[in-house]
């Protein structure tokens, strides 16, 4: 069953964040990620909630997308993303 990371990213430093868009993109792809959305255009509908830069990775399994976020390779890209952007991150079952 796929599982999805969800993330909300307020992103502070632009410049900064094009380094770890660049830099993470292949690590997602090292665990059979792929972007289903990188920071389109959001609509609200309904709610309070105010995303500013959705991003969804699809994965195989959630065991790969948990791999992903321990990678010892993604930990210096992870704290480029945290010097860059706050962010709320989830990881969700597929149906």
């Amino acid at each position: 069953m796929s599982a999805y990371l969800v993330v909300d990213v307020t992103v502070q430093d632009p410049e900064l964040f094009k380094s770890y868009a660049l830099q993470s993109k292949p690590l997602v792809e090292k665990h059979g990620g792929i972007y289903r959305v990188r920071g389109g255009e959001v609509e609200v509908r309904e709610g309070s909630w105010q995303p500013q830069r959705l991003v969804i990775v699809e994965f195989p399994i959630q065991a790969h997308a948990r791999a992903f976020l321990a990678d010892p390779d993604y930990q210096p890209v992870a704290a480029i993303r945290h010097a860059a952007a706050a962010s709320n991150m989830v990881i969700v079952a597929g149906a």
